[in-house]
């Protein structure tokens, strides 16, 4: 991946500096932010992937598969297992709508809504391990946001 606005050199040309690249910094970071999680969320028997679709059920304790692939940005595909292993663990049921046998409904079990919780303190714990200020951590956030924005719109005009 090229960046948006790759370092020069004396040629004029883009370089091809594993440090100059703003895609590497960006996989490093997601890495490095990826692995703080990872001994919190051991402790609760999840992994990012799933942690990440009880986030969203935390905040609407309703959606349908459709509604969580697009607001994690994953496919059907991927989902399919991933909510299989939290429906297995108790933390979730699918449940087709009687008015549309082709949606299907997830909702948290009690012991889902229960983990939350237990989990109140990894965001907070995971901004302190950032070391970023509150105006520098909004800002980052922001531009990712448009970042992403814009590759899956420029994405979307290429197919």
């Amino acid at each position: 991946m090229a960046d948006a606005n790759p370092t020069p050199h004396s040629s004029g040309a883009a370089s091809l500096l594993l440090d100059d690249q703003l895609c590497f910094a960006l996989y490093a970071a997601s890495r490095a932010v990826t692995g703080l999680y990872r001994p919190k969320l051991e402790s609760l028997g999840l992994t990012y992937p799933q942690y990440l679709v009880l986030l969203a059920l935390w905040d609407r304790d309703e959606l349908s598969v459709k509604e969580l692939g697009a607001a994690l940005q994953l496919d059907y595909g991927t989902l399919t297992p991933l909510l299989k292993r939290l429906e297995a663990g108790g933390l979730l049921r699918r449940e087709r709508r009687p008015d549309d046998e082709r949606t299907v409904i997830l909702t948290l079990t009690e012991e889902g809504a229960a983990l939350r919780e237990r989990a109140s303190s990894i965001p907070s714990e995971i901004g302190e391990a950032m070391g970023l200020e509150t105006d520098e951590f909004e800002q980052m956030r922001a531009t990712l946001r448009r970042l992403t924005a814009n590759i899956t719109r420029r994405a979307s005009a290429g197919r």
